[in-house]
């Protein structure tokens, strides 16, 4: 479904490239040669999320890129809409709407959810969606809800209800390939999980931007591949890769003033994890985080 809608949806032009990650039977390689004019890049072994990733980049060619969940869907339009604000050579990243696609809220004649309208970040230490679970109702109270972003003046703006954001969401996000590669792309001895905001840190230290363009939608059915139930290994790397987020780039002064929030926000999360009886997982990874640096 995700390369019928590619195929469907993208500019002319479009250069695609599915990264086959070490999958058993090359069955992902299989079913991509089923599309004509799709890349197929087969690694010998599955290396997560970020290697994969990392890979497909270093394949293309455009000067934009987009990743591409294998769980997502495309809109008509959306890459024109993401597109438009590359002309503008300050933009690094553009993240769209990503909408989940639940099946049985659409049958239900329900509004659908918004998966992420972009990234925000907290220096106590963790990374939120944007927007994640509002019912979104395209021109109204989502867009209502909406806290606008005044951007310089001389920046184009595709949409009148675009934002900038702190970070964007690799499920879709469109990035500009050399920045990318400037930034030095994705973490791949995390795997997978807060990779791209560890990359948005990257990215701004560049004095680079990121915006949010509503009118780019995407289609996401949310955890199709590592399922919804996380098991403990994956459990432990989310908690891991999470607090390397914050020893990796909040430094200095703002690490220090930082510290005793992050302090509060590991009580809350050991609690909750303690609720829900995952804190062991949870805990291990916290661990293993630290004792990496």
């Amino acid at each position: 479904m995700c390369l019928a809608s590619v195929s469907r949806f993208a500019p002319a032009g479009t250069e695609v490239i599915v990264v086959d990650d070490g999958s058993r039977g090359a069955s992902v390689s299989r079913a991509a040669e089923e599309f004509a004019g799709v890349k197929v890049v087969r690694r010998p072994r599955a290396g997560g999320f970020c290697a994969a990733a990392n890979a497909g980049i270093s394949a293309a060619a455009a000067p934009v890129v987009e990743l591409l969940n294998d769980d997502a869907e495309v809109t008509a339009g959306w890459a024109d809409a993401a597109l438009a604000w590359f002309a503008n050579g300050r933009i690094a990243a553009v993240a769209p709407l990503v909408l989940q696609n639940d099946p049985a809220r659409r049958a239900r004649g329900l509004p659908p959810l918004v998966d992420t309208a972009g990234d925000e970040y907290d220096l106590g230490g963790f990374a939120r969606k944007r927007g994640h679970g509002r019912q979104w109702a395209a021109g109204g109270e989502q867009r209502k809800a909406e806290e606008p972003v005044s951007g310089p003046p001389s920046v184009h703006c595709p949409s009148p209800t675009a934002h900038y954001v702190w970070g964007a969401s690799a499920c879709a996000a469109f990035y500009r390939r050399a920045a990318l590669l400037a930034a030095g792309g994705f973490p791949e001895h995390f795997g997978a999980y807060f990779e791209d905001v560890d990359l948005s840190f990257r990215l701004r230290r560049l004095g680079l931007e990121i915006v949010y363009e509503p009118a780019s939608v995407v289609w996401h059915r949310v955890s199709g591949s590592y399922g919804r139930t996380p098991s403990r290994r994956t459990l432990e790397r989310q908690s891991c890769n999470e607090e390397r987020v914050f020893w990796r780039n909040v430094r200095g002064r703002r690490l220090v003033r930082a510290l005793p929030r992050h302090a509060a926000v590991l009580a809350g999360k050991a609690l909750r994890r303690w609720q829900e009886g995952t804190l062991l997982p949870w805990l291990l990874g916290r661990v293993r985080a630290v004792t990496a640096f």
